[in-house]
């Protein structure tokens, strides 16, 4: 058994890119020696800003043999027949097999094939699993016709010790690679794997991703230590970080206290997004005057020369959004809503302006249902909530959209419930996202959504398969969780028509198509509380109905009776009664779907079925009308034992056709009274 090292070398390669390019590399070339009959240890993969390689373990120097059995023409057939055979299979007629079988006797050709050497597969199967890599944005460069992220400099390839020269365009793989752009550039040759990691490590290269996440964390804590700080975890920053150096050097840096009046948050984004440095908290959670800058290399000066320069390019971006702060509060919020009008939400939607007067008309119509929620306080948010897209700071940082707003809210001495909501309205912006709770917040951020919902959907812009370009998606999980996690009775197809009636969409909305697609997101949300989907769809096809928390309480209600013994034997007896129903109905053409006639029930389990359905019909609706589930559910289970008993002790289709139309309408009285707990043809299993 033998390993394989295979490293591509280029220029820089995007940070957000690497890893899941090493990983990508990893699974084609797994497959491809699948595919070609290999069996192979462990692979694992590796990245750095300026390469990607793959180490797989235990791969057999040579394929196995093969053999394979072909069956030839019946002995005795036309000489030509035979004369075919050979010629597909190489062989001479005396290299025949002859056997009898079943259906007589045939000539068989047994064909050995010795297993090739693994490097000759390596060859063909490398340059096909690069060719095969799903880069976001690959380029061309120079004559050459293959794709690649960045221009690529060279191969290694060593497969048992020696190289395996496989090309790509001007490149022919060799045994040697270069470590450190600046520290180490010079050339050098490995022999394996092990050799390799430490050859590049001398290099000044940590070829693992991973390991180098946790020096830069390790020495950024100890930095933020040593002065009784901490760092402000960021996790996406620090993997993106671990992309862009080869060998971190972690460094800290000082603020210039003059910029600490800006909102930390613009401190924070504007270290993150443009210098990629970590930010620093007090022991009260501030953040401090302080900075971590990871450094691609190892200065003789301990860095001093770096870190100074990086607080010269700080303080002059810092500048920036502190002259951005200064200038947008000169402007009320209030002063900014009519600029809105310059701003395009969507070309068939109209401008941002016009989509905050509808969120102010919709705010009227959903403030009733949330309790608390002040209509006057809930529509000078949703005139506000948009207005700090105007502003310079949200110009330059996007990403502090809402939050800025609800700064400049309070610095322009608006109520704190109105500020908050405009901080809040866009949340919840994913699963894991914190859901508003106050009562102004959920209003706006409830009208916000729907508006945004409606317009897309009654001008027929829907998400399709894994295409969602306007995040209608999001935008409804969030709805969704705006209104279970704050129990809000909303009656959301009601909503759904008075949104669209503010729409500028010539469309026309289907208020329960939208409908349904809350419910196909509501499927996904649940399925995190093991709550099945056909429970869901079971309970939304009974229709009547778009509060979303009455139908939860419904769907938990059908899950749990559906888990009792009781309720899991009720739906077979279901089943089976309207499979008989639908049989019988369409074999006569005619419906069952009358009252059974009391005088010609003539078995005793028959009367009892039927005063049974009776009783249990009139629980049902009294329970599901007071919105008890639990107790509906309670008393459909009443029905099993009756249920049983008339399908253990009277044939259905009897001979007297009386006897049979009554027995069958006492099925449809069975199928009638349970479809007013959920539509059980919906459940699965």
């Amino acid at each position: 058994m033998a390993e394989l090292l295979f490293e591509l070398f280029s220029e820089e390669i995007p940070a957000r890119m690497q890893v899941k390019a090493a990983s990508d590399l990893a699974r084609l070339a797994s497959k491809e020696l699948t595919d070609a009959g290999l069996a192979f240890g462990a692979v694992s993969s590796y990245s750095t800003p300026r390469r990607i390689a793959i180490h797989i373990t235990d791969l057999p120097v040579t394929q196995p043999d093969k053999s394979e059995e072909r069956r030839g023409p019946r002995v005795g057939a036309p000489e030509k027949a035979l004369e075919g055979f050979l010629r597909s299979t190489g062989l001479q007629k005396d290299q025949l097999e002859e056997r009898d079988t079943p259906k007589g006797a045939f000539y068989y050709a047994v064909m050995e094939t010795k297993g090739g050497k693994t490097s000759d597969v390596l060859s063909v199967v490398l340059p096909k699993a690069m060719a095969q890599l799903p880069w976001p944005k690959p380029m061309k460069w120079g004559d050459y016709k293959a794709r690649w992220v960045r221009p690529l400099h060279s191969i290694l390839c060593l497969f048992d010790g020696a190289v395996v020269p496989i090309r790509w365009e001007h490149i022919v793989a060799s045994d040697k690679t270069c470590g450190h752009r600046f520290m180490a550039a010079d050339e050098f040759s490995v022999s394996s794997f092990d050799d390799y990691r430490k050859k590049l490590r001398n290099a000044y290269v940590v070829l693992d991703d991973g390991e180098r996440r946790a020096l830069i964390a390790k020495d950024a804590e100890r930095l933020a230590k040593d002065e009784g700080l901490s760092i402000i975890q960021d996790d996406a920053l620090l993997a993106e970080v671990a992309g862009l150096v080869e060998w971190p050097e972690s460094l800290i840096g000082a603020i210039d206290p003059k910029f600490m009046d800006v909102p930390q948050e613009a401190l924070i984004s504007a270290m993150r997004s443009h210098q990629k440095y970590f930010s620093l908290a007090d022991q009260s959670g501030k953040m401090a005057p302080r900075f971590i800058t990871v450094s691609n290399l190892r200065a003789d000066d301990g860095g001093r020369k770096i870190t100074a320069g990086n607080e010269r390019v700080l303080s002059a971006r810092l500048a920036d959004a502190k002259f951005f702060w200064d200038q947008d509060k000169k402007a009320t919020l209030e002063s900014r809503v009519a600029s809105l009008e310059n701003v395009v939400f969507h070309a068939r939607l109209g401008t941002v302006r016009q989509k905050v007067e509808r969120i102010e008309a919709l705010c009227a119509e959903v403030a009733p249902y949330v309790n608390g929620a002040d209509v006057a306080d809930c529509q000078r948010a949703a005139r506000l909530c948009k207005a700090d897209l105007t502003t310079e700071m949200v110009g330059e940082f996007a990403d502090l959209q809402g939050l800025m707003g609800r700064y400049y809210a309070e610095h322009d001495g608006e109520k704190p419930e109105i500020s908050k909501a405009i901080e809040e309205h866009y949340s919840p912006l994913g699963p894991g996202d914190k859901c508003p709770s106050a009562p102004v917040s959920v209003v706006v951020s409830l009208a916000d959504k729907i508006d945004t919902l409606v317009g897309f959907f009654a001008m027929d812009e829907k998400p399709t398969g894994s295409k969602d370009p306007y995040a209608l998606r999001r935008a409804a999980l969030g709805v969704i969780r705006l209104v279970l996690e704050n129990g809000l009775r909303l009656p959301l197809t009601k909503l759904f028509t008075t949104a669209g009636q503010l729409q500028l969409v010539d469309g026309k909305l289907d208020p329960e198509e939208l409908l349904a697609f809350f419910a196909d997101r509501l499927k996904v949300h649940l399925k995190e509380q093991n709550i099945r989907h056909d429970y869901v769809a079971a309970v939304f096809a009974l229709g009547g109905t778009s509060d979303l928390v009455r139908l939860m309480d419904q769907v938990t209600a059908l899950s749990n009776f559906l888990e009792t013994d009781d309720g899991a034997n009720l739906l077979i007896a279901y089943r089976r009664a309207t499979n008989i129903l639908k049989i019988e109905e369409k074999k006569d053409g005619v419906s069952y779907n009358q009252v059974p006639d009391e005088s010609k029930l003539k078995e005793p389990v028959e009367k009892k079925l039927f005063d049974r359905i009776e009783e249990v019909a009139g629980l049902l609706s009294a329970a599901l009308g007071a919105d008890a589930f639990e107790a509906a559910g309670k008393a459909a289970a009443t029905l099993r034992k009756p249920v049983d008993a008339f399908f253990d002790d009277v044939i259905v289709n009897a001979e007297e056709a009386e006897v049979r139309v009554n027995r069958l309408r006492l099925l449809s009285g069975i199928r009638n009274a349970l479809d007013q707990l959920a539509d059980f043809t919906k459940i699965e299993g």
